[in-house]
């Protein structure tokens, strides 16, 4: 499983035009499941995302002190195939790595349910849909985290 990590002040997915998920400062995550990941990945990256120390302490204070749970920041989670994009090799990408829509799909929507038990407001946009997502970046911070089956 990679997940896109990035602070944001604000954060938005639109669908056909329609604003399907919006929230305020917290956090973007970009998901991509891969075709070995298990509820053991998903578990884990709950966890990361959750209580990685990514926001300061104090207005003006540099150093990220406290998580998206510590200061009650909202979540943004869109589904992101690519990120399991292989272009190593010729001029296209393969997704052979990626984890097929059906299997994919429950592993994201478990992925969101076990973010949403934190009682933080987890927003999404919409799962195998064109997506445009517009992130206002805070820092900027962005991480990749990344989780692989064993």
């Amino acid at each position: 499983m990679r997940v896109v990590i990035q602070r944001v002040k604000s954060s938005q997915v639109t669908v056909n035009g329609e604003i399907v998920g919006k929230v305020g400062r917290g956090l973007n995550l970009l998901v991509g499941i891969a075709n070995t990941d298990t509820d053991v990945e998903i578990d884990w990256m709950v966890r990361k995302c959750l209580e990685l120390r990514l926001f300061p302490d104090a207005e003006g204070d540099d150093r990220w002190q406290k998580s998206v749970q510590e200061i009650g920041g909202d979540l943004l989670v869109v589904s992101q195939f690519t990120l399991y994009g292989d272009c190593r090799k010729g001029r296209r990408p393969s997704f052979d790595r990626s984890a097929a829509p059906q299997s994919a799909e429950d592993l994201y929507n478990r992925f969101v349910t076990k973010l949403r038990a934190s009682g933080l407001q987890v927003e999404t946009g919409k799962f195998g849909a064109m997506m445009q997502v517009t992130i206002e970046n805070d820092g900027p911070v962005t991480l990749l985290l990344e989780k692989e089956a064993i």
